[in-house]
């Protein structure tokens, strides 16, 4: 039977919230700068990516001169979550860390708002579920299935339209199983994607049939640093959550993205709100997460929300009627809205299609989204507003079978490169739909993997042996598919050379006799690599050349009668130093 009727409620309620998602702006390239103006974050604590396959020792070597060192491990992503002391600079020791050659990525652990404010115009219906063409989406997909994780700040359990839609969640803030809502902004969330419908009582969802999973992740005054969110979402990941929706804008921070990507590789989907500062947000477009922009009714941006290259669709996001903790309803506003609003359409796609894949599924969303603006992509909507009917319509018949493997090259060190120590290896890896990850193996032996692009490795080169060893980077994508890069062969050299070179006059001869001049021929080896080669005549630099074969025409015409002492240093590449003299007389 066709639901499409089924939606259009009225509540007479006085009051009318704007949930904002975020305050602040997200730029990747520089977010100390970008977001420090309208956001806080965590004092004397910073996220830290080491390049795969550094140990933990060797991590803290590189924290020691900043005080620093490894608080915990955030699962999944190898995000070290780093305590400093009280006395630093929690800038000044990014700036030193983003230049080391271990260190994949730093940034600070923001602390990002939900904040609320009044008086938004009065929505009497559910007009986003008309606009968005949700009714003629029920007659295919309900959401049965799919499980969608609400990182918020709790849910109600006790809502009538929520109380039979939740799954057990967590608690990341406290870390327990308490999960209600402490602040009022994640009722409002859940009941957007999933409260229950067709119940002849408050508001209708986008998939009401899918089950709801809260993932606490602020305090009571509705805030949360990015290490909890990016802690949340892996959660959720681990724990059955193939949709999750973020209504906080987290576009640009790297911590996140991981995290993003780790829910990407098993197969989850993540939507997040663009924000609600109405500027531009310069952060760069990222493919592990979805980023909504909100419009209006009249399938106009809202002059509030965040717009910039970072957007990917634009959904409803004013006067959005949904829950409200403690059992009510109201209209809200803000791209925390537009983002569950997206959420919900992708539940209806996944349960229509459960084959699909997430990269599957933004392309059906961004290819059957309704063009506005300029035309093609732009960055106030995207690629246009979501149709979720076109979107469900488009997965429920869509056939995806991915048998192209992905494509990748190590690009650092080079091949032939004479390598020792810690040694930076850099992959690049490219895939049809997606690399879920990249390893690097060395002598056939795995050194670490990596998740997330630029693929980026520390290899221990002390734990092979000195001489030739061989380089191969494996990508894999979701398929199962995989290929292996050209090999690089490079000259691993760790072992301390203690042995000086050898050094051979052959001319002249020791106590030759010479009149007016003489050639002098020396031959330096080495079983490493001879440097340089001096010649000194009576003790003073005649000439110095690089290697080991040395020849000087040395005229004798102005020199003394009497001996005189030729004598040859040669000096290896680890420093060592030998010298052979003799003695000629004219």
């Amino acid at each position: 039977m066709s639901q499409s009727k089924q939606y259009l409620h009225v509540f007479p309620h006085n009051l009318l919230f704007t949930l904002l998602a975020g305050a602040g702006l997200c730029l990747a390239a520089n977010p100390v700068s970008a977001i420090e103006p309208g956001a806080d974050w965590v004092k004397g604590r910073i996220l830290v990516q080491p390049r795969a396959g550094l140990d933990a020792a060797e991590f803290e070597k590189v924290l020691k001169p900043h005080g620093g060192h490894a608080l915990r491990k955030i699962k999944g992503v190898n995000v070290q979550i780093v305590e400093l002391p009280g006395n630093a600079s929690e800038k000044a020791v990014l700036n030193s860390l983003r230049k080391h050659k271990n260190i994949k990525f730093a940034e600070l652990d923001y602390i990002l708002h939900a904040e609320k404010t009044s008086n938004d115009p009065y929505t009497p219906n559910e007009w986003h579920l008309n606009k968005m063409q949700a009714g003629s989406a029920w007659d295919i997909s309900l959401g049965n299935g799919i499980t969608v994780a609400i990182l918020d700040t709790g849910v109600d359990a006790t809502h009538p339209d929520l109380a039979g839609q939740l799954v057990p969640g967590w608690n990341m803030y406290d870390n327990n199983a308490d999960t209600a809502d402490v602040y009022g902004h994640g009722t409002m969330v859940a009941g957007v994607v999933g409260a229950a419908s067709d119940n002849a009582i408050g508001v209708s969802s986008f998939a009401w049939q899918a089950k709801i999973m809260p993932v606490r992740i602020s305090g009571t005054d509705g805030m949360a640093s990015i290490s909890t969110i990016a802690n949340g979402l892996i959660w959720a990941a681990d724990h059955g959550a193939r949709v999750a929706n973020i209504s906080y804008a987290v576009s640009g921070y790297a911590t996140v993205q991981n995290a993003a990507q780790y829910m990407k590789n098993k197969g989850g989907v993540t939507v997040v709100s663009a924000g609600n500062s109405g500027a531009l947000d310069s952060s760069l477009a990222d493919d592990t997460m979805i980023s909504v922009s909100a419009t209006d009714s009249n399938d106009v941006k809202t002059s509030w929300s965040t717009y910039g290259p970072f957007v990917d669709v634009s959904a409803p996001g004013a006067g959005i009627w949904t829950t409200t903790r403690g059992g009510g309803y109201s209209a809200v506003s803000g791209t925390s809205f537009s983002s569950p609003a997206t959420a919900g359409t992708v539940t209806l796609m996944l349960a229509a299609n459960p084959q699909l894949s997430p990269v599957d599924v933004e392309n059906l969303l961004k290819t059957t989204a309704v063009d506005l603006g300029t035309a093609g992509w732009d960055q106030n909507y995207g690629y246009g507003r979501v149709n979720t009917f076109a979107a469900v319509q488009a997965a429920a018949l869509s056939v995806s079978r991915d048998l192209s493997a992905p494509v990748v090259a190590i690009g650092s060190p080079g091949n032939n490169a004479t390598v020792s120590g810690w040694v930076s290896v850099d992959a690049s890896a490219s895939d049809n739909v997606g690399v879920t990850h990249v390893d690097l193996l060395a002598n056939g032996v795995l050194v670490a993997s990596d998740n997330a692009s630029p693929y980026a490795f520390s290899w221990d080169s002390t734990k092979v042996s000195d001489g030739e060893a061989q380089l191969v980077a494996y990508a894999y994508d979701a398929a199962g598919n995989y290929s292996a890069s050209p090999v690089v062969m490079v000259n691993v050299k760790n072992a301390v050379d203690i042995t000086p070179p050898t050094v051979t006059i052959s001319s002249p001869i020791n106590g030759s006799k010479i009149a007016t001049k003489v050639l002098i021929l020396a031959e330096a080896k080495d079983n490493v690599a001879v440097a340089n080669t001096s010649l000194y005549i009576d003790g003073l630099l005649a000439t110095t050349v690089t290697g080991g074969t040395l020849s000087y025409n040395w005229n004798m015409r102005r020199v003394s009668s009497g001996t005189h002492v030729i004598s040859v240093k040669a000096v290896d590449t680890s420093g060592n130093a030998a010298t052979s003299s003799i003695q000629v007389i004219k």
